[in-house]
């Protein structure tokens, strides 16, 4: 069955315009609502869209100042989670089913303590992590790299321009550790670094910075407190991203906590047969039959 795909550009409160799509029959209710990582990357979750547009409406979108939501300011989290509650209402969504990969699942975090009664379900995918998780993930990021390529990386990191190719060269080696396979992480990170651009360095650094002085962490317990019904933590058991902060979170909010073998940061892509049973089975269970 093809289904139908439906874009637009929805404008904001303060005048920026937010490039969206749809996949599937926008008149089903409630619809999913992808959120895609970086922060500072355009939408990236197409495929995870049509694993699950069958069974309700997918929404996914470039969040303001990447891909085609062509923005420049400050960026704070405040403000990307107004675009969410804005977009509801652009769609005619009262509530919808938040499906978040890594910083977006801090930013669907994030809309659930401020927006609860717009939050049918949540799945929170490869993330977010809270804790000193950064201490164990670069320990795994340097033991999946060579000596030689964390010497290359470094050296692009402080050039005060980059080409294209080394912009490519950077993101490659930056996201190849992130992957389970090493017969195959190289491929994906050069996919990836291909496709997922340009990135907004500025905003990478402004919602990160926002997000070390304000974490996550100092909001779990009302985050606890209005939690939809449903919610569940999905993980990468390769992510370099320590699995056992994901198990701290789920503890933490009392939520389930799936596994999924031989994956790293990207489930849908590393293992995608078992990523796409955990979806619809998620989903058939946050919108009914």
């Amino acid at each position: 069955m093809k289904l139908t795909e439906t874009q637009g550009l929805a404008p904001m409160t303060d005048e920026a315009r937010i490039r969206w799509i749809a996949l599937g029959d926008r008149a089903r209710k409630p619809p999913v609502v992808l959120l895609h990582g970086g922060p500072g990357l355009p939408d990236y979750l197409s495929d995870v869209a049509t694993m699950i547009a069958d069974l309700a409406p997918v929404y996914r979108y470039d969040q303001r100042g990447t891909g085609k939501s062509r923005w420049q300011g400050r960026h704070t989290l405040a403000r990307h989670v107004d675009d969410l509650a804005e977009l509801l209402d652009v769609w005619d969504v009262p509530e919808a089913v938040l499906i978040g990969h890594s910083y977006g699942a801090t930013l669907a975090g994030r809309f659930c303590v401020a927006h609860p009664d717009r939050v049918a379900a949540m799945l929170l995918m490869c993330g977010p992590f809270v804790g000193e998780w950064r201490t164990g993930y670069q320990a795994e990021r340097e033991r999946r790299m060579s000596a030689p390529q964390g010497e290359r990386l470094r050296e692009l990191q402080e050039l005060p321009h980059r080409s294209e190719d080394q912009e490519v060269e950077l993101l490659t080696l930056s996201w190849f550790t992130d992957h389970a396979d090493p017969e195959r992480r190289w491929h994906w990170a050069a996919q990836g670094a291909r496709e997922r651009r340009p990135i907004n360095w500025v905003m990478n650094r402004e919602l990160g910075a926002e997000s070390r002085a304000d974490p996550l962490d100092q909001h779990l317990d009302a985050l606890r407190r209005c939690l939809p019904a449903r919610v569940e933590i999905l993980g990468g058991a390769d992510d370099p991203r320590p699995l056992s902060e994901l198990e701290s979170l789920a503890y933490r909010l009392n939520v389930p906590l799936t596994r999924i073998d031989s994956a790293g940061h990207e489930p849908w892509l590393e293992q995608p047969d078992g990523a796409r049973a955990h979806l619809r089975r998620f989903v058939r269970g946050a919108v009914g039959p």
